[in-house]
């Protein structure tokens, strides 16, 4: 089950990306740090659908230390986003709204994120769903298994770094 999710997150990792510092993979979550930028991040595949996909979903909570951003949450999503169409994450029995253009969502602001990643350490899932730029409903969702640790190993891993 976990190398199902390994192997496609592999996918993600483009050329220049190789460079960067494997943290640690942990349960459907990874760790990565690129102290050339520098920055940490966890990271993981939105579950595998049978629905069309226009992009390779994904989520990722970064670490910017030189910006002073700790624990910024991002979504990549499987579909291009309407325009004006909310957005909102389901997690743990919440519904936190997001924003977001293109095929991309984030919280509002730092608290947003807080609140996203205090629900994460706690839920089994979490589903992120939309209406894409033809109209229709979709939705992606991602398995949690691993993220916190993966998270603490990103917090962990950016440190140092400045």
């Amino acid at each position: 089950m976990r190398m199902r999710y390994f192997i496609p997150a592999l996918a993600l990792i483009t050329a220049p990306a190789l460079a960067r510092d494997a943290l640690g993979m942990f349960g459907q979550w990874a760790a990565f740090r690129d102290s050339g930028t520098p920055r940490c991040y966890a990271i993981a595949m939105a579950a595998p659908s049978t629905r069309q996909r226009d992009f390779q979903p994904y989520a990722t909570i970064a670490w910017w230390p030189r910006a002073q951003v700790r624990g910024q949450v991002h979504f990549r999503l499987s579909r291009k986003l309407a325009a004006n169409a909310p957005i909102v994450l389901s997690i743990g029995g919440q519904k936190i709204a997001l924003t977001g253009g293109g095929a991309d969502a984030w919280a509002s602001d730092k608290r947003g994120d807080a609140a996203v990643i205090a629900a994460m350490r706690s839920a089994k899932e979490m589903t992120v769903a939309a209406r894409g730029a033809d109209g229709q409903g979709f939705s992606n969702t991602w398995p949690l298994e691993g993220a916190a640790t993966a998270m603490d190993a990103a917090t962990v891993g950016c440190a140092s770094l400045r």
